[in-house]
């Protein structure tokens, strides 16, 4: 089984990612959704697996939805993806209809690396107010 197959391997690593573009510490994620970071960094690691409660209060402070979350997880049973399903991603109809037909595991690696470069360019965007 690849990694790609088992949410289980991978969510992890997605959640780390989405923490430091979000430039949050274990701590500051810790402190905003009331999770330990011991438990954040066992869950970054793969050693843990969190629960859905573990992750409804993650998704806000990471920038998830939670259906999108839960989906990446594994938690939410497969749905085809269809443009309503994720508006913030503005995906073409035609895109949407095309990954549709993939696996659903494709689904949740084209949902989460679409959550990583819209944080990415939400950053690129934001203009740095340190001058």
């Amino acid at each position: 089984m690849t990694i790609m197959n088992n949410p289980r391997n991978n969510l992890g690593s997605i959640l780390k990612q989405q923490r430091q573009s979000a430039s949050l510490t274990l701590y500051e994620l810790s402190a905003a959704s009331g999770v330990s970071p011991s438990y954040l960094g066992r869950i970054e690691n793969g050693e843990r697996f969190p629960s859905a409660d573990i992750l409804q209060k993650l998704a806000r402070p990471l920038g998830f939805g939670e259906a999108e979350l839960f989906s990446l997880a594994g938690y939410l049973t497969a749905k085809t993806l269809t443009a309503e399903a994720y508006p913030q991603y503005h995906l073409d109809p035609s895109v949407a209809r095309f990954l549709s037909q993939e696996p659903v595991d494709v689904q949740r690696a084209v949902v989460g690396i679409l959550s990583i470069l819209k944080s990415l360019s939400v950053d690129m965007h934001t203009p740095d107010h340190t001058s």
